[in-house]
């Protein structure tokens, strides 16, 4: 039985759903290297993600990531439970910092 449970929670720990149940990333205030441990961003993305985010301020609404070039409504879709944008107070500060503009 031991056996059983060990296997079941490294299963959950592996699988896509194991991932889903960790804290979403704050797009707003998020590094490169905590983009890329979204599942689907690599490098570049994040990299697009920002350079985005410098030059429009932060994201308003998890949807506004279609607006990034290379993410697309089908990466939009997989991407959703993994990302935020938190607070509107706490995105506005977080933007001024990396040089973006608040809205």
């Amino acid at each position: 039985m031991q056996r059983f449970l060990r296997s079941l929670v490294l299963f959950f720990a592996l699988s896509p759903l194991g991932a889903m149940a960790l804290e979403p990333v704050n797009i707003n205030t998020a590094d490169s290297a905590a983009l890329q441990q979204i599942n689907g961003i690599g490098a570049a993305k994040a990299n697009a993600i920002i350079e985005y985010r410098k030059a429009n301020g932060p994201f308003a609404k998890v949807e506004d990531l279609v607006k990034v070039p290379g993410i697309g409504e089908k990466s939009l879709v997989h991407l959703k439970p993994q990302v935020t944008v938190g607070s509107a107070t706490s995105a506005a500060p977080a933007a001024k910092a990396a040089g973006g503009k608040a809205k």
